[in-house]
């Protein structure tokens, strides 16, 4: 049984930016890449209202345009419970960078 990772420790909220700061910037930067070890999604999240609302890019493996911008819960990505005990995790390894960097990684455009 996998042990659930804390998607966002204190660090990682300081880093984040409040909702709507990068609204205006055309390329905003990733501070956060949560995935689901088991299938095809992936979350670029830009903002973090410092409570319970991410804003980012959701890759929802659903195929081509299916991917958006968009609001997501932090509580609900917890509580998505995997087969085998699994959970979203937080790539541990994820370097801040702009959107359109982060989208060509997962193969999103």
């Amino acid at each position: 049984m996998s042990k659930r990772q804390k998607l966002v420790t204190a660090e990682i909220a300081k880093k984040l930016p409040k909702l709507y700061s990068q609204e205006k910037v055309k390329d905003p930067i990733v501070h956060l890449k949560l995935f689901n070890p088991m299938g095809a999604q992936t979350w670029l999240i830009t903002e973090y209202d410092g409570e319970d609302t991410f804003f980012g890019w959701a890759e929802l493996g659903m195929g081509p345009g299916c991917a958006e911008l968009g609001y997501v819960s932090r509580s609900e990505i917890e509580e998505v419970q995997l087969p085998f005990g699994m959970y979203i995790e937080r790539d541990a390894h994820f370097e801040p960078k702009p959107l359109s960097e982060a989208k060509k990684e997962i193969g999103s455009f």
